[in-house]
This record gives C-alpha cells, structure tokens and sequence, in this order.
C-alpha cells in the first residue's frame, strides 16, 4: 500500500512539472508573438529610393572597370618589359657573333703572315671594341676589386703581332666561358663555379675593350696616307 501511494505520489509530482513546462512554453510563444512594436503601417514610410540602388551599382561597375583596367595596363607593361628583353638578346646576340668573324679575319690574316693593313686592323679593332662595349652595357662588368680599369697603353709597330694574337686569344676566352652559354641552366650547388666563370668573362671583356683600342690607336697612327 505504501509503495502504491509512492508511485501516486511520484506520478503526480511528474504531472505537475510536464504542466509547468508546458505552460512556461505557452508562454514564451505568447510572448514571441505580441508585437512589440508600432502597428502596421503606424511608423515612417520605408526608404525605396531607387537612386540608392543605382548608385550602389555605379560604384561596383567602377570599381570592376578600374579593376580590368589596371590588368590591361598590367599586361602592356609586361609585353613592352618582354620585347625590350627580346631586343637586349638579339642585339648581345648579334655583338657576340661580329667578335667572333671579326677574330676569325684577323686570325686567317696572321697565319697567312700577310702584310699588316692598318686601315683594316683599325676598321676591325674599332669594331670589336665598339662591339664589348655595347656588350658591356648588359653585362655590366667591372674591373676586380672596385679599381679603376687602367688606360690603354701604347703600342709600338712590333708589338702588333703580339698584341692581335692576345686578342684573338680573349675573344676566344670571352666567347666560350660557361657563364654566357649555360646561363639558364645554372644548378644551386653550381653557383660558386659561375660566379666565377662570370668574373672571368667580365675580366676578358674588359681586357677586350682596353686593348683593342689600343691596336686601333696604334694602327691608326701606322697608316700610310692616300
């Protein structure tokens, strides 16, 4: 009998806290859905301006134009950076291989132990140093450590066969350094070697400059007058 007045017990007490949750649901919802605010149609008239929604779309289509703008822009700079690169090889190019005829002639000239032709040493010596130095301009080389390359010394009738051999035998140095013929291929553990094969092809152009201007004054001065 006890236990049946328990279960009563326990069973009303469950009742009671269901209807109680229930009720402060009931409430909640009621509370939810009383307006709060002023009725319908009591407040100011809502902002339908039609310009606020233009204007929103003038400012994105700027910005979208401005956008594609600076990617044309972009891009015309790329090509011009591009062709200018493009021109800069053709034109090394194009110096590279004169260097190499022009030492040829003077070569085939020597072994054939032809009499000298100041007028055409001059033409060739002016060439090939007219050649270095627009090479130069790319390359940028510099005398070692920052010193100032010393002038070109003069050369006297003698020494000219000399002078055009050492020459021949830089242009020769230049023309076939590693730096300029696997410039774009270069490994990582190899940067220590091309460094410096790069400071000797700088240290051969300068040399190239310096003394064909030399061979130039020299021949120059040598020139039997017409």
């Amino acid at each position: 009998m006890k236990s049946s007045m328990i279960s009563v017990s326990h069973l009303a007490g469950c009742v009671a806290a269901g209807i109680f949750a229930i009720s402060l649901t009931i409430s909640t919802l009621a509370q939810a859905r009383t307006p709060t605010g002023p009725p319908a149609g009591a407040g100011p008239p809502a902002n339908n301006n039609p310009r606020t929604g233009d204007r929103g779309r003038e400012l994105n289509e700027g910005r979208l134009r401005s956008t594609e703008l600076d990617a044309a822009r972009e891009s015309e700079r790329e090509k011009h950076v591009q062709a200018e690169v493009q021109a800069a090889i053709g034109h090394m190019k194009e110096d590279f291989s004169r260097m190499q005829v022009l030492r040829n002639d003077i070569a085939r000239n020597l072994v054939a132990r032809k009499p000298f032709d100041y007028v055409l040493i001059a033409e060739q010596t002016a060439e090939i140093n007219k050649r270095a130095n627009e090479l130069n301009t790319y390359m940028m080389a510099r005398p070692a450590d920052d010193k100032a390359q010393d002038k070109p010394s003069d050369l006297k009738s003698d020494e000219m066969v000399g002078a055009l051999v050492r020459l021949c035998k830089l242009i020769d140095s230049f023309t076939e350094n590693p730096s300029l013929k696997n410039a774009a291929t270069v490994d990582a553990k190899d940067i220590e070697k091309a460094k410096e094969d790069k400071a000797k092809a700088d240290k051969d152009l300068l040399a190239i400059i310096k003394l064909s201007e030399s061979i130039k004054k020299t021949s120059d001065s040598l020139k039997v007058p017409k």
